[in-house]
């Protein structure tokens, strides 16, 4: 990355700048703004976040709000309620309150001297999230917004729920959050006299989210509330969304442009769960300058272009080798429309005997597949987010466990981009049951590259709101989407449809053994509509100059899975250390370590543990606090139960504890 330290307007930055909320609760703001704005209005820039300004998000925050400020804007980094600096307690993702908040520090931003009246949001996952919900509350100020890595739909395409099954994710990200939210604020921006009253009261009412969330299995109105898709129309501002191939969220980049009435355009590239100036695997994308010819059209009325740039740019990547991990993806741009659920152009493969996937209707005796429970296991995180060994790697060892049809060797390229979709005639032995359907490209060598993969509640096979129970024996009518593409499969490779009845870590089992008898089944395959007279190229990726720090622990990322021969258990155990850095600016020292178990006995469904442990470090000279938080799930055939703690210290000593416990109904689950 190119680092730029000539910008054509003088920056200043402000690092704590106090915001007061009609009910009188003091959020704090880092800003970055031109140091003539005063004189010479500019337009502001919200990214409104739980994840700590003073020692979290400070990285991208280095790089990215001085490059805006130095181009002529405001970039505001807003603590949310509860969170870093600011006071009061969060209850929830996206409240009531938090977007409520967000409005009024727009309406706020817009009224000060150094602002045009002018305001665009972004943000990435829970900032891309809140600019979407913002954005649907229509603040007068508000005209633009960029969204990376966020969605529309907060049941079906999140963390907590997906084809109806409950995701992992569900706890492991709520356990991220009760770690994140059990930090105080720093005593050499709030005060010595303030900073631990402001902690404990977080300590105190810090909700415990994994079980908050689970009570709503269902597409209820918890879920509608704060899902855009509801009614596209609300949004009047100008949305670029942005997504990534390794990311959890590339699924709402095409939905949100083709349902937005206002202008709004997609990209796609490669990566994971990151800001595409400094995202992985390669290539990145000098995303500042793209988000400035944003900004520049619709916060400043200046003729950039953006309006005629393709509806959606998206890489096409390459076939590859399977890994954990990629540094790059080789593959190309291409523009394209925005997909639906029907491709303008597809080809479709049928299931047929002995394992063979046709390009021909073919007849099929019914196969029966009842999967181990550990059948998954190579399916990588859910949201590859931390950098380690998390991208689903070899395939073989989840295909052995799967009923699986290969086609004959492609003769040719082909060009998959958008939505697969399989179509299934199956029934299934248990009134409570799931599918999961993985696409994959099979190498000469036997090696397996999943390219996308779905999974579907059979409960849930009419509808996420309305869920039945499967009717054991009688054949249904189900259809499976996967997740969005880009993918080339080269000639020579073999095509692979592997369904299971289990997937394991990625969803929680079903309460009972399944067994599925597939007797039909289609894939249809969507393909690139590649408009090849529109040649992509982005700049290289640009930056202000990085966070500067001293790193006193490197950090580490470690997913092993082991099986004890004892009890047969499958377990999965994930290490993310942060390291410890100290902030050259302000001395403060901050580390952090992750720790995730995962464990299931291949024969039992009723067996499955999750377990997580977060450690987390504050320090400056002879200040320090240390929170250890733990969290772990189980169930039985009705109920799930969740356990949470809470320990904190300051120095040696603690100074709070507080437990958790829930049990919560399984709702056709």
């Amino acid at each position: 990355m190119k680092t730029v330290t000539d910008f054509p307007r003088a920056i200043e930055e402000r690092p704590d700048v106090a915001i007061i909320m009609p009910d009188g609760c003091r959020l704090s703001a880092r800003m970055w703004l031109p140091k003539d704005a005063e004189k010479h209005p500019v337009p502001a820039i919200l990214e409104h976040l739980p994840y700590r300004k003073r020692d979290g998000t400070n990285a991208r925050d280095a790089l990215t709000h001085p490059y805006f400020a130095g181009h002529g804007y405001a970039a505001i980094r807003v603590d949310m309620r509860g969170n870093g600096d600011s006071e009061g307690v969060m209850e929830d993702e996206y409240s009531e309150q938090e977007l409520q908040d967000a409005a009024d520090v727009i309406a706020w931003a817009a009224s000060q001297p150094w602002c045009s009246g002018r305001v665009g949001m972004m943000g990435i996952s829970w900032g891309g999230f809140n600019a979407l919900q913002v954005a649907a509350r229509q603040p007068e100020a508000l005209k633009a917004i960029i969204t990376l890595c966020s969605t529309d739909d907060r049941y079906a395409d999140d963390i907590h729920y997906k084809g109806g099954m409950l995701l992992n994710e569900n706890m492991g990200w709520g356990a991220t959050m009760l770690s994140y939210s059990s930090r105080p604020p720093d005593p050499a921006l709030v005060g010595d006299s303030k900073w631990r009253e402001m902690w404990y009261s977080r300590l105190e009412h810090e909700p415990f989210l994994p079980a908050q969330w689970l009570k709503h299995q269902r597409r209820d109105v918890y879920w509608k509330r704060g899902s855009v898709c509801e009614d596209f129309s609300e949004i009047k501002a100008a949305t670029l969304a942005i997504g990534g191939w390794g990311d959890a969220y590339k699924n709402a980049v095409s939905r949100i442009v083709t349902g937005v009435e206002a202008p709004a355009k997609g990209i796609i590239g490669p990566w994971v769960h990151k800001y595409p100036h400094f995202a992985v695997p390669q290539p990145a994308i000098g995303f500042l300058q793209e988000a400035l010819r944003w900004w520049d059209r619709w916060l400043k009325d200046i003729e950039t272009g953006v309006e005629n740039d393709p509806e959606m740019r998206v890489y096409v990547m390459d076939s590859v080798a399977p890994k954990e991990w990629y540094n790059e993806r080789p593959g190309r741009w291409i523009a394209t429309e925005a997909w639906t659920n029907t491709a303008p152009q597809s080809v479709s493969f049928h299931l047929a005997d002995s394992g063979a996937l046709t390009t021909e209707p073919a007849t099929l005796a019914p196969q029966r597949i009842a999967s181990p429970q550990d059948c998954g296991i190579a399916g990588g995180e859910y949201c590859a987010i931390w950098l380690g060994p998390e991208l689903p790697g070899d395939q073989r060892i989840d295909d052995e466990k799967s009923l699986c049809f290969d086609s004959d060797p492609l003769e040719e390229p082909c060009d998959i981009v958008g939505t697969p979709i399989m179509r299934l005639k199956l029934s299934a032995d248990r009134a409570r049951a799931m599918v999961a359907v993985r696409l994959c490209e099979v190498q000469p060598n036997g090696a397996s590259t999943r390219i996308s993969y779905g999974v579907l509640n059979l409960c849930h096979r009419n509808s996420h709101e309305f869920p039945e129970d499967v009717l054991p024996g009688r054949v249904m009518e189900v259809t499976v989407k996967l997740d969005d593409i880009a993918y080339r499969a080269v000639a020579g490779n073999r095509l692979r449809i592997a369904i299971s009845s289990s997937y394991w870590p990625m969803v929680w089992p079903s309460p009972q053994p399944v067994a599925l008898t597939v007797c039909e089944g289609s894939l249809v395959l969507p393909l690139a509509a590649d408009d090849a007279s529109r040649p992509i190229h982005f700049p290289d990726p640009e930056g202000a100059t990085p966070w500067q720090t001293e790193t006193l622990r490197e950090g580490s990322n470690t997913r092993k899975v082991g099986h004890n021969s004892v009890t047969g258990r499958v377990l999965l155990e994930i290490v993310d250390d942060f390291g410890e850095i100290r902030d050259c600016d302000h001395g403060l020292v901050n580390g952090s370590i992750a720790r995730e178990s995962w464990s299931i006995d291949p024969s039992n469904p009723l067996s499955a543990e999750g377990e997580t442990h977060w450690s987390q470090t504050l320090s400056r000279s002879e200040w320090s606090v240390r929170t250890e938080t733990f969290t772990k799930m189980r169930s039985n055939a009705e109920t799930f139960h969740l356990t949470g703690r809470i320990l904190a210290y300051e120095g040696e000593k603690l100074v709070f504890e507080r437990n958790f416990e829930e049990s919560v109904a399984r709702d056709f689950l």
